[in-house]
């Protein structure tokens, strides 16, 4: 049996003292003084960062939020009822991320990355922080490469290039959702991953876009971030910088990237919560004064980088939802001012029938034709300005009976173009249908179809190329050019068909 001297055990707590560092672990652990509404005031962390994770004492994690000169506040990322005062706090050193994998992929994840689908857990990924700084003006490229969307009324006048943000803007039940799940579902087979963030949604809605997808197989490439009605503000708060964060790793593996926010105005209203219960000062309509920067700072991490930063791209399609179509509020003309475009969705026009209800005044892409294939541009024409006369003269021609032959035929290809670019929910057309549709049109070749049968007209008559003249499709989507030579004949074979089903 060895016996422990006493010197031995002298020198041992001797050396134990010497490397004991009271300060530190005085500064690791502080308590709560006060909770209540997902907020936790803390006393006794001294050295705390600004977006560090804390963990309470019954595992709970928070994120420092508010740091003042005796306390720091911390959001609650979940239910705050097993905390109280007197609870211990411990730091982290960590910001707070979200760990990330190409195992995510198909999966349905809450604000913190951890799975909600009952398909079992992630394996543990790279550890991304979701504060990340926007990419720097040398790292970015321009915006050259479209990213169809599938929807004519869209690309065809609004087009959206990767790299870009393009806002979605509406009153409720106006087809937002739908315009951004439709892209989704077009981005089959174009090497592209697309992540869909809701924040503040019902779980039933979430449910039916997850099946939309599921159905569809758009699940494949897809990752969906939730964070649902029924979650505290704080998980909302955080949604969209994870959804970014899940993006980021995949941009710096040289993907293209599709994030869709719906809706950045629930982000805002729940940052607002956050802020009033940290009793930070409200400002206009009493959203706090850094509301601007909330959404500048996230939707400036979407870009296309250049080939020595990594070579990919986050395209972001943010959703806001107005108040009586009301673009001149608060945050509406914040996010406006920060996207590069937005397409504007109207209530009368989506009652009159007209969907997507895309308002084409209203609507803009700030990238415009430098996204738009060569074909595109050339078959789009002058859509915008033949519409937007349309709607100028038929508000005149309302109060008019007797109209000449001219106005009669600028009327009745108006009303045309308004019925062509009617599409129904879950049906994106390709590069090659949108050409030809644009082409028939423009050039008046559906203007003697009567007005009701011109979507049944098109339905056949891009059937007709597809089987008939398989050779002019084809030359469509391989080139993504329209040369005269090709268009005579698109307009040959539409003359033959006429003649052949009068």
């Amino acid at each position: 049996m060895s016996v422990i001297r006493s010197d031995e055990i002298i020198s041992i707590l001797k050396e134990e003292i010497a490397n004991f560092d009271m300060v530190t672990r005085a500064l690791e652990t502080g308590s709560v003084i006060s909770v209540g509404d997902g907020i936790a005031t803390v006393y006794g962390i001294d050295h705390a960062m600004y977006g560090e994770i804390v963990i309470f004492e019954n595992g709970v994690k928070g994120m420092v939020q508010d740091i003042r000169r005796n306390e720091i506040g911390c959001i609650i990322f979940g239910k705050d009822t097993g905390i109280c005062e007197g609870t211990k706090v411990t730091r982290t050193k960590k910001q707070a991320g979200i760990s990330v994998s190409e195992a995510c992929l198909g999966r349905v994840v809450n604000a913190l990355g951890a799975p909600i689908d009952g398909k079992g857990e992630l394996p543990q990924g790279e550890y991304l922080p979701m504060e990340q700084e926007a990419p720097g003006i040398v790292e970015r490229k321009s915006v050259s490469v479209p990213m169809e969307t599938g929807i004519l009324a869209i690309d065809s006048m609004f087009p959206i290039g990767r790299g870009q943000r393009e806002l979605i803007i509406g009153d409720r039940q106006t087809g937002k959702t739908s315009i951004a799940t439709d892209t989704i579902l077009n981005q089959k087979g174009k090497d592209m991953i697309c992540i869909y963030v809701a924040i503040g949604q019902k779980a039933s809605t979430v449910a039916k876009i997850v099946s939309t997808f599921t159905q569809n197989d758009a699940m494949d490439y897809t990752i969906v971030v939730t964070s649902m009605a029924s979650d505290p503000a704080s998980l909302q708060y955080i949604a969209p910088y994870a959804g970014t964060a899940i993006a980021e790793y995949f941009m710096k593996k040289g993907k293209d990237v599709l994030i869709v926010y719906d809706d950045l105005s629930k982000h805002a209203v729940a940052y607002r919560a956050l802020s009033l219960l940290l009793e930070r000062s409200p400002g206009r309509e009493a959203y706090p004064g850094d509301v601007f920067y909330l959404h500048s700072r996230l939707l400036e991490r979407s870009s296309r980088l250049n080939e020595a930063a990594g070579g990919g791209s986050i395209t972001a399609l943010p959703i806001i939802e107005t108040q009586d179509g009301d673009v001149s509020a608060y945050i509406p003309t914040n996010v406006i001012s920060i996207t590069d475009g937005q397409i504007f969705l109207e209530s009368d026009l989506f009652n009159s029938g007209m969907r997507p209800a895309v308002n084409v005044g209203l609507s803009v892409s700030r990238v415009g034709g430098a996204a738009q294939t060569k074909a595109m541009k050339k078959a789009a024409g002058s859509i915008r300005i033949d519409l937007a006369q349309y709607r100028e003269m038929e508000v005149f021609t309302q109060f008019s009976s007797d109209l000449d032959a001219a106005t009669k035929e600028q009327l009745q290809y108006g009303k045309g173009l308004m019925e062509l670019l009617k599409q129904p929910l879950g049906c994106p057309l390709s590069l090659s249908e949108q050409v030809l549709t644009l082409v028939l049109a423009t050039r008046k070749v559906m203007l003697d179809v009567p007005v009701s049968k011109v979507k049944q007209f098109q339905k056949d008559i891009l059937e007709y190329f597809k089987t008939e003249q398989s050779p002019i499709v084809q030359e469509i989507e391989e080139t993504k050019t329209l040369t005269d030579q090709l268009m005579d004949e698109i307009l040959e074979a539409a003359r033959a068909y006429k003649s052949r089903f009068r």
